[in-house]
């Protein structure tokens, strides 16, 4: 069983921030931070937990009662589902966890610098893995993931190190110091997921959107560096769109119009909204339905908030019943007078939207095997 966790210390990076508890009737957590931190530290999240003095309370309808900034430290889709089977095999389940005993479980693994103590320790020795054994892995998570074999559980679990996507992956630190994620295929996927993952990054970065380094491991998974990690090693403050606008992603509830405005209010910068606009345009010119809240990221660096590099841009025809995640007007398949209409509303001239719509429609037609164009 998993111990009882009556608070727990958030921390960044090697500092406190606060403490985390819940309510005496258990339906909602409570926040308060530090006096240090009140004195010197910045907003964990301008949109849900203001610097104030002030304790803080959850809503206790949404994330089981959990503030929205704490929820995106645990895993999605593929990390859950492994943590799931874990907690499975000692008698539990996530239904059976508290807010706060999930994240004594993720402690100081999780993406991003927020780590939570004390932590619940792992019962596991797990080996770190190398590159020579990533044909061994991939086999070992199609047979986890076809209920096929429960003994490596742990073993993919805890080097995916939490991290978020539908798909197996595991994180690599190379000898230079960097990190990176490497993915493999879910049983759904075809054979050739990182060779189109890669040429889809690549595109996206001719179209002039920022993405990590990328790279392909043995002619076939895909590789991707982490920005949650700074060039020094030091680890940076992230949050996706779905915490930022305290929505589940699954809710598929998140609007265009909401990341562009976003944007704007974070950054403060006309370049990074023109960004984000361009990102929607790529998403719905090279059909990456696949484009839900938890797709965008955040980065704070210091009270300073950018937008993160992108990622997870590849075909992705099925979305949501055939629409995008991410609407658009809350029209799932939006036309150019709806991108026109959402870039000049957040003021980019329509020239200049019309340029970048031609451009992301001209690249993506020149590598891309399928597009869906926008008529000009």
């Amino acid at each position: 069983m998993i111990p009882p966790v009556p608070k727990l210390i958030v921390y960044h990076r090697d500092t406190p921030v606060g403490t985390l508890q819940q309510d005496p009737d258990g339906t909602r957590c409570v926040f308060e931070y530090d006096r240090q931190w009140l004195s010197g530290g910045f907003s964990l999240s301008p949109t849900e937990l203001p610097l104030t003095s002030d304790l803080l309370y959850a809503d206790p309808n949404k994330f089981g009662g959990n503030f929205a900034t704490f929820e995106d430290s645990l895993p999605d889709g593929y990390g859950l589902y492994l943590l799931e089977r874990i907690l499975r095999g000692q008698g539990t389940s996530l239904k059976e966890t508290t807010p706060l005993q999930r994240l004594a479980l993720i402690g100081q693994s999780g993406m991003g610098a927020l780590n939570y103590r004390p932590s619940i320790p792992s019962r596991y020795k797990v080996p770190s893995v190398s590159l020579e054994e990533l044909d061994i892995l991939q086999e070992k998570a199609l047979e986890v993931l076809s209920e096929k074999n429960d003994t490596d559980t742990s073993l993919l679990y805890y080097n995916s190190a939490n991290s978020g996507g539908a798909r197996p992956k595991i994180v690599f630190s190379r000898k230079d110091g960097t990190h990176w994620l490497i993915k493999f295929r879910h049983t759904y996927d075809p054979l050739d997921l990182g060779e189109t993952e890669l040429l889809y990054m690549k595109t996206a970065r001719e179209c002039g959107i920022r993405i990590p380094r990328i790279g392909l491991v043995q002619g076939k998974y895909f590789a991707i560096e982490r920005f949650d990690i700074d060039p020094a090693g030091n680890r940076v403050h992230m949050l996706t769109a779905s915490a930022l606008l305290k929505t589940p992603y699954q809710n598929m509830d998140i609007d265009y119009t909401h990341l562009l405005a976003l944007t704007g209010y974070l950054t403060q910068d006309p370049l990074q909204v023109e960004e984000m606009f361009r990102r929607m345009v790529f998403n719905l010119v090279a059909i990456n339905k696949d484009d839900h809240g938890k797709n965008f990221s955040f980065l704070c660096n210091e009270g300073r908030w950018t937008l993160a590099p992108a990622y997870d841009l590849t075909y992705s025809p099925s979305g949501s019943r055939g629409e995008h995640a991410t609407s658009l007007f809350y029209d799932g398949n939006p036309g150019l007078d709806l991108v026109l209409k959402a870039g000049t509303g957040i003021r980019i001239p329509e020239k200049r939207c019309r340029e970048i719509v031609e451009s992301v429609q001209d690249i993506c037609a020149r590598n891309l095997p399928k597009i869906s164009p926008l008529a000009l």
